[in-house]
């Protein structure tokens, strides 16, 4: 059975990834509108209405738009905006969040993509919540660096210009410190968290990949071996969500040990868990940000929506 799906937004950084990445299959047929009427609302909305399901790459007022268009229809969709990601009557489309939303993805009219950092601060601190080693009032400190075309089209240009030297940039560069993140919503709500966490985005002279770091104090931290086996416990089995061996207090790695390219051209998400001998414990998530921080999971999320192997068409780790 062949399955026809429509990427409204299909050039854009996420679009294009998710074109890439479903070209080929035999089991997915892309319906694409002429490059003269890419933008025009009637041929998107044709499409959308032809489709058995649109994923929307799209800033968030289009994708509110385009969703009013396959509620009329009926088509399935995937927003990878951030439009509905809190909203109540979407699924978040994250499927190791428990246990229970494999189904509800499968089953769901409307899935929202979840946003790149938010996954990994999801994946990271949920299990550790219900499992109550942290507290939902934890405040917790997140440092977080992504690869440059995190930020889209405009981010990619600029860095990418010869005259801006950003390309040969020797450290990275923290932004949106004046606002609060427009993750942040979703990693209080699916995260279980109460208490905002300081968080902390940063820029790098790479194209793709991210490390996000979550920083928890001795005055709340239970054990790290603890922590690091209801890490491992929760995700046994995930395919794409890999928690690496837990490492001694106090065991330094190589430069090499945090690459956040690592995972790159993957839908692979790798966990550590690094004791301090102080007692404190650093959670470090390693992903592509247009990976499993977007594209991949968009993907993931496609096939679980079609009846599919939730794997199809997508590498859960780079090969080296």
């Amino acid at each position: 059975m062949t399955h026809r799906v429509y990427i409204d937004g299909q050039v854009g950084t996420t679009g294009l990834r998710i074109r890439e990445w479903l070209a080929g299959r035999a089991d997915i047929e892309l319906l694409t509108i002429a490059e003269d009427r890419r933008k025009d609302a009637g041929a998107r909305r044709e499409a959308i209405a032809a489709a058995d399901l649109a994923v929307l790459c799209l800033p968030d007022d289009a994708a509110r738009e385009a969703a009013s268009w396959a509620r009329e229809t009926g088509t399935r969709l995937i927003d990878a905006s951030t439009a509905h990601r809190v909203a109540d009557d979407w699924v978040f489309g994250l499927p190791e969040l428990d246990p229970g939303t494999r189904e509800a993805i499968r089953g769901a009219e409307m899935v929202s993509n979840p946003g790149c950092y938010s996954s990994a601060v999801i994946l990271l601190v949920r299990p550790l919540i219900d499992a109550a080693l942290l507290s939902v009032d934890s405040p917790l400190s997140v440092h977080a660096l992504s690869g440059y075309s995190g930020g889209g089209r405009p981010m990619i240009e600029r860095w990418e210009d010869p005259a801006s030297g950003l390309a040969s940039l020797p450290f990275e560069a923290p932004y949106a410190l004046e606002r609060v993140h427009k993750h942040i919503p979703e990693m209080m709500r699916y995260g279980r968290l109460r208490r905002e966490p300081q968080f902390v985005p940063a820029v790098g002279p790479f194209r793709c990949g991210m490390r996000v770091e979550i920083a928890v104090h001795a005055a709340i931290a239970a054990d790290g071996a603890e922590i690091w086996e209801a890490l491992r416990d929760r995700y046994r089995g995930e395919p794409f969500v890999r928690v690496q061996p837990l490492r001694e207090a106090g065991a330094a790695g190589d430069e090499h040990a945090f690459d956040p390219r690592a995972c790159n051209d993957t839908n692979g998400l790798d966990i550590h868990v690094l004791p301090h001998p102080s007692g404190h414990v650093l959670l470090i998530a390693v992903l592509d940000n247009l990976g499993k921080g977007a594209a991949g999971v968009a993907i993931q999320n496609l096939n679980l929506m079609l009846g599919l192997d939730e794997s199809e068409g997508l590498r859960r780790r780079r090969e080296t």
